[in-house]
């Protein structure tokens, strides 16, 4: 069994054109949505979940967000923060969960759209709730939480349509409930 969190990262600030899209920080709604989500993480039905491994965009508004979230567990999951994260598209964030190792059991990855959008809809199985499958088509807005779980024993074996979407939380949604 794998499963993985696919996490956009939280608002971004635009206050200043000048600063280069990799070096944006987070806004004051960013923020506020981190500490909704990290809320959330802590109190959601199932407990707080515990990757075997965080993988993280470089951006600064990522490691922002991965910065609000290392507060959750007493001792930190390991960490890769890599560049190769950084806006990439589905079919390369795919190809690196691939080659994750095999003892890996729980993954959270935290980037950017339309790469985690079109990645959490591409490996959803077809009969999956629609309901949240149209949700995360009609917006996976900053902050937004997929998880899909996998009857996989080897991320070598990850492939279209084969995972379980079984979540789909938003810091507009959980501030609602």
């Amino acid at each position: 069994m794998k499963t993985l969190f696919l996490l956009r990262h939280m608002k971004s600030s635009w206050d200043d054109d000048s600063v280069p899209d990799h070096e944006r920080p987070l806004s004051a709604r960013g923020e506020r949505a981190l500490a909704t989500m990290a809320d959330y993480f802590r109190h959601r039905k199932g407990g707080t979940p515990r990757p075997d491994l965080i993988l993280c965009s470089t951006a600064v508004r990522t490691r922002a967000t991965l910065a609000g979230l290392l507060t959750l567990w007493r001792e930190p999951p390991p960490l890769c923060v890599d560049r190769v994260f950084y806006m990439a598209s589905a079919p390369a964030l795919a190809d690196r969960l691939r080659a994750l190792p095999d003892p890996t059991a729980t993954v959270l990855l935290i980037g950017h759209n339309p790469g985690l959008e079109e990645l959490a809809l591409s490996l959803a199985g077809a009969e999956e709730d629609p309901a949240l499958r149209t949700r995360i088509m009609e917006k996976y807005p900053t902050g937004g939480l997929a998880r899909l779980d996998f009857t996989l024993d080897r991320w070598a074996d990850l492939a279209a349509g084969k995972g379980h979407l079984s979540e789909f939380a938003t810091p507009r949604g959980v501030a609602r409930d």
